[in-house]
């Protein structure tokens, strides 16, 4: 994935089809969050950020009907999930294709000297770092101001019309705010911890590796433990990469479901394909999110199931529905065309 990004950057500011929706005006300041809105003034300014949802997930509702006993079919499984009347060009599997071939499943699962903390962390910057990239193509502002993804155009942090992201205020209340403001905080949130030496730290002296029975004796365990703690990382820090993973997932799941017309413009949907499937067979493998945090993306996870982009066994194939990917497949007319 070294060089997933080559050549993109030279593209970002290229011309958009005449067919795509292009950026609506906006001004050129950066937006005024409301006054209840608690910006951070600094990277290393910790952002509080709004509790998960309390009411069970889509995904873990569906299953066995328990007043007939009966298994749902597909049809029943894909009409639950509320998909507009015009489904998103990302759900034909024409559009779902990526740049690169491959088990992604072989760059998420941990080496066997690694230690878990060390992964985890590695794993955090690096999808960061490929995120951010596609933050910024739709987040930074043109010369004349205006950028693809303003408060006029996107007056909420949603992804579709069945799900929209809160950030909590400085009352602690979770409010809806622009996605543009809510792409800005999510990026000084991140960037500020990732940047904090004490939730990941960088002295080499400190890197530790994960015991290998077949070459040495495992040291003992004294105290509690966590993941990371031979290497340094405090005790909450997979928590920590857990809240960075599920805002890293809004975004995607933002990006997809209000931009992705914009990036095929551009012909980077192949890209932020390859990222995302390769992000979500981290996540799931690692244990960074749960079967709730998936559901806006749900449809297409079980699209990439049916199109082997997730190898049987894999924790991304276990949560996707088979059977409504392989519907979604024959309402496109087959696999995709190589």
């Amino acid at each position: 994935m070294s060089n997933l990004f080559s050549g993109i950057n030279a593209r970002f500011r290229g011309q958009r089809s005449p067919n795509s929706p292009g950026p609506e005006q906006q001004h050129a300041q950066s937006p005024v969050p409301p006054p209840e809105i608690q910006t951070p003034t600094s990277t290393t300014t910790s952002v509080k950020l709004p509790p998960l949802p309390t009411s069970p997930s889509l995904a873990e509702t569906i299953g066995m009907d328990q007043s007939s006993g009966m298994i749902p079919t597909a049809d029943e499984v894909l009409t639950s999930y509320h998909l507009p009347p015009v489904k998103p060009l990302w759900l034909n599997c024409n559009y779902a294709k990526h740049i690169v071939k491959g088990n992604f499943l072989t760059l998420s699962a941990k080496p066997k000297t690694v230690e878990m903390g060390e992964w985890v962390a590695h794993q955090v910057v690096d999808h960061w770092r490929m995120l951010v990239t596609f933050i910024r193509l739709v987040h930074d502002k043109e010369e004349d101001g205006t950028s693809i993804c303003n408060s006029r155009r996107c007056p909420k942090m949603s992804a579709g019309a069945n799900h929209s992201f809160t950030w909590l205020n400085s009352r602690l209340q979770p409010v809806e705010i622009p996605a543009y403001e809510y792409l800005t905080l999510v990026q000084r949130y991140i960037s500020g911890k990732i940047d904090d030496n004490n939730i990941f730290p960088c002295d080499p002296s400190g890197v530790s590796y994960a015991d290998n029975p077949a070459f040495c004796t495992p040291l003992p365990e004294s105290g509690q433990e966590w993941i990371g703690k031979r290497s340094g990382f405090p005790q909450n820090f997979m928590e920590t990469c857990q809240t960075i993973f599920r805002q890293m997932f809004r975004v995607y799941a933002h990006l997809y479901w209000s931009h992705f017309d914009d990036l095929f413009a551009l012909n980077l949907e192949k890209s932020m394909n390859s990222c995302f499937s390769h992000f979500i067979l981290t996540a799931t493998t690692l244990n960074l999110l749960k079967k709730a945090d998936l559901e806006p993306m749900q449809p297409l996870i079980d699209l990439w199931a049916a199109l082997g982009t997730f190898p049987q066994g894999s924790k991304a194939f276990e949560v996707a529905n088979l059977a409504v990917g392989q519907l979604l497949v024959q309402k496109a007319g087959g696999p995709p065309q190589s």
